[in-house]
């Protein structure tokens, strides 16, 4: 559309998004000094990752990964880990809809509550639950009265991981809900369904990238646990001894081999990266 001989801005604008132009490419007006500290960073974080890889003697990571410790250890963390991350689910999942649908000043108390254990030592987060379920804690001495002994057992390495792996689960599912909305749950309300029938029909299935994301992140997690776990739950032999503690343990010259130590290293940086692969692949909007 021309006026006065010249074409409108917009119509321009509309024309060229109607011809699919391409859109300038990303980070194209950056100052290019930006790119020095930024490789830095990148090698900060690489860098050990490399030297680790470097080290490792391939021939032995075999043999290393399947001595008794090691496969005690893996199993253990495995089943642990998979524990916490259904407990997290059960509770994070109710915590996370109950801060995305609460008054703002109710869902800030409830995000610095949750986010605490991920700002804390986890040294501090196993201190903590020993002075809640230790012999003399709050809850502890009741407990020990019924004959129920929660630290330095199996349990205790489940409860510290959950402490720790919540907060990935629940902010996942809390960014999801208010990215979401509430229409859609108005609208079936308004259809006449209730509100068990909203959850499950339509505040869930819009929330599966969100929950997705959070279970795998809350799993590793929860996989890669230490601070928290030595401090509640001991350092035992095929009770309390993770991958984590496991690695601790042979560095400080006991336990397993330390080609056995990298080569668990190295299985807990192949689950991060499967862990962040798939969260990338459920985030919405991911560039696929």
């Amino acid at each position: 559309m021309r006026t006065g001989g010249r074409r409108e801005p917009r119509a321009a604008s509309e024309a060229t998004t109607a011809r699919g132009a391409v859109p300038p490419p990303r980070g194209r007006h950056l100052p290019a000094w930006l790119l020095i500290p930024a490789l830095i960073a990148v090698l900060l974080l690489v860098l050990p990752f490399v030297a680790l890889l470097v080290r490792l003697d391939w021939t032995t990571v075999p043999a290393a990964i399947t001595t008794p410790a090691a496969l005690q250890a893996l199993g253990l963390s495995l089943a642990t880990a998979t524990i916490a991350t259904a407990i997290c689910a059960l509770l994070g999942v109710p915590l996370a809809i109950a801060m995305a649908r609460s008054p703002a000043w109710l869902a800030a108390v409830l995000r610095t509550l949750t986010t605490l254990p991920l700002v804390l030592p986890p040294l501090v987060g196993g201190i903590a639950l020993l002075s809640l379920l230790g012999r003399n804690g709050l809850l502890g001495g009741v407990l020990a009265v019924a004959g129920i002994r929660i630290p330095f057992t199996t349990a205790a390495v489940v409860i510290a991981q959950a402490f720790v792996a919540l907060p990935f689960l629940v902010i996942s599912i809390e960014g999801a809900l208010r990215a979401i909305g509430t229409e859609h749950e108005r609208v079936a309300a308004g259809l006449g369904a209730n509100r068990f029938t909203v959850f499950r029909r339509v505040t869930l299935p819009l929330a599966a990238p969100g929950l997705v994301a959070g279970t795998v992140l809350c799993f590793a997690r929860a996989l890669g646990e230490f601070g928290a776990t030595a401090l509640f739950a001991g350092n035992a032999a095929g009770v309390t001894r993770t991958m984590p503690l496991a690695i601790y343990t042979a560095f400080n010259g006991a336990g397993v081999e330390e080609d056995t130590a990298i080569a668990l290293s190295l299985m807990l940086i192949l689950v991060a990266i499967a862990a962040l692969v798939l969260v990338r692949g459920w985030r919405p909007g991911a560039v696929r």
